[in-house]
């Protein structure tokens, strides 16, 4: 399916309705705009991961790696709000699909960072760096897309990838973070069960 952009306002949406891929229109609070506009955020705010991460590629070889990674995502967090955008029963040529290949290699890459990484103890404050502290955003926002993805799996069939894929890709986010921090430097900080705030 070709996509052409001619202008950016339409006033169709002025009714409350917005119109799915196959030009059905539902209303924009529908469990299948919630779904594929949570997945909208999450590219959002690895664009912002990756503006902070820009300001270091002249530096060292991981702020090049990290950024290969992230624009790899928007990809797929693109062609996933396109897949869920587009109702069950409308297909199109060329339509794609997440699938096992993209689950594949959120995995290949988590199994790479955590070779660098040491056992955790205890679980992880978000936080140490700005880069490492916006991957934890990342993984909390995609644990609410994955949310949105399951309610629209109770109405409506969604097939088995897009959980599997948004899943994985939270697993990736709080793997990356931990990688960030680990190579550049930065403090890790680890929850302590019922930690007090001092003398009293």
């Amino acid at each position: 399916m070709a996509i052409r952009i001619t202008r950016v306002y339409t006033r169709t949406g002025d009714d409350g309705t917005t119109g799915l891929v196959g030009g059905k229109r539902v209303p924009k609070d529908s469990q299948r705009v919630e779904a594929y506009g949570a997945v909208d955020e999450l590219n959002a705010v690895v664009g912002l991961v990756r503006a902070w991460n820009e300001q270091g590629k002249g530096e060292r070889k991981l702020h090049l790696e990290l950024d290969a990674t992230l624009q790899q995502i928007q990809q797929e967090l693109f062609d996933l709000g396109s897949e869920l955008a587009t109702p069950g029963d409308f297909t199109y040529d060329g339509m794609h699909r997440v699938g096992e290949e993209e689950v594949t290699g959120i995995e290949g890459l988590i199994n790479e960072c955590q070779k660098e990484l040491k056992p955790l103890k205890s679980f992880t404050l978000p936080g140490g760096g700005p880069i490492s502290a916006q991957l934890h955003q990342c993984r909390t926002v995609c644990r609410r897309a994955e949310r949105e993805i399951l309610r629209l799996s109770r109405v409506e069939d969604v097939g088995e990838w897009p959980l599997r894929y948004i899943n994985r890709l939270s697993d990736l986010f709080y793997v990356l973070g931990r990688w960030v921090g680990r190579n550049l430097g930065e403090t890790e900080y680890l929850w302590q069960r019922g930690l007090t705030r001092g003398p009293k």
